[in-house]
């Protein structure tokens, strides 16, 4: 299982029998104050049908997916730009894009694996390719680029019932069962993992700060024991390992793109050492992204809930946001499933005016 397969849920599965009328385009709602947080998005596809749905909740900042032609890694400036231009019909703005690899994939099904597994020269042509879509969104005007650098995946053990229809993804570290004791990358310890982090920072961050474009990382889903899980040792996955990451290549644009949910997962309290943990990141401005979810539960064993019934307080968190002056989206990630929710579509959009209501109230308390 890999992030994207959670989040293209509300993707064309469950919008193929929309349809966008001519007239479609939405009026431009009054959008969040420089410097103020916004609700945001990271669902695909980035098409007409899909940002007709998402103006109808508000949603008026995205993480863009742009079409690609070809084999390439990176989008051209007109491929971005064609891409801006669908959104804006909508009133939404494209404030981060994910790359076509480096995602939460599984590496055995991953059709780039050469970053994570070290292998040259394949990993440099990639890189590459990666810087030539920093300088792109430069040129386009995207400020931030979101990516990871998984080997595992995101780690489920299954479902379990929710409230209502709804079914919460689980993982339960004690009734983990790998398919296979090893990953195509074989044994990766500590050491050799920091190598291949280091390795591309070392060439992607220095063209990021030429250029101006944010590098949200995220972390890793979730933590494993010390040992490892499959022969991999998951770095990113405790709050030790990303105040590690944060300071190689340390400069304005290397952050992280601070997944919420995966951070409670890696505590033993969430609800309540989360908050310290958003203000050691916020106040050094390394949170350039926020995946506003919530979970039950703590470290090897938790499930993903709805925002407001998990063992996070939302209404702390997001003042805690504010104090620490975060600008940037809010999104919801990882929602509960239900058989008459084709897509999460509905899922979502609850999500959508959780957030939404909680940034009014917070104006109205400023």
């Amino acid at each position: 299982m890999n992030r994207r397969q959670f989040i293209t849920m509300s993707g064309a599965a469950g919008l193929a029998a929309a349809t966008v009328p001519a007239s479609a385009t939405a009026p431009v709602e009054p959008d969040a104050k420089p410097g103020q947080m916004k609700l945001g998005d990271q669902t695909a596809p980035t098409n007409d049908v899909h940002l007709q749905y998402l103006a109808r909740y508000g949603v008026r900042h995205i993480c863009g997916y742009p079409e690609i032609e070809g084999d390439r890694l990176y989008a051209t400036v007109d491929e971005l730009k064609r891409m801006m231009d669908m959104a804006g019909k909508y009133g939404i703005s494209i404030d981060c894009i994910a790359p076509p690899f480096l995602g939460s994939t599984y590496i055995n099904r991953e059709k780039h694996p050469a970053i994570m597994l070290a292998e040259s020269p394949e990993r440099d042509r990639d890189i590459e390719q990666l810087q030539t879509l920093i300088k792109n969104c430069a040129t386009a005007g995207i400020p931030c680029i979101k990516y990871n650098m998984s080997i595992l995946g995101v780690l489920r053990t299954g479902r379990v019932p929710g409230r209502g229809d709804a079914m919460d993804h689980v993982w339960n570290l004690a009734e983990a069962h790998p398919a296979t004791p090893l990953t195509r990358a074989g044994r990766v310890d500590a050491d050799a993992f920091w190598e291949r982090i280091t390795y591309f920072l070392d060439r992607v961050i220095p063209v990021a700060n030429e250029y101006k474009i944010r590098m949200a990382c995220h972390p890793h889903d979730p933590g494993v024991p010390p040992e490892g899980y499959q022969g991999v040792v998951r770095v990113l996955g405790t709050v030790d390992g990303l105040k590690r990451f944060v300071t190689i290549q340390e400069g304005p644009y290397h952050g992280l793109n601070f997944c919420q949910g995966t951070v409670s997962e890696m505590l033993q309290n969430p609800g309540v050492e989360i908050f310290d943990v958003i203000r050691y990141f916020g106040t050094r401005k390394k949170i350039f992204n926020v995946h506003f979810r919530n979970i039950r539960g703590h470290r090897n064993h938790f499930e993903e809930v709805f925002p407001d019934e998990g063992d996070v307080d939302f209404v702390k968190a997001i003042k805690v946001y504010r104090e620490v002056g975060y600008p940037y989206m809010l999104m919801p990630d990882h929602v509960p499933i239900a058989a008459n929710d084709p897509g999460s579509l509905q899922s979502f959009a609850f999500c959508y005016g959780y957030i939404r209501g909680l940034l009014q109230f917070l104006d109205s308390t400023s």
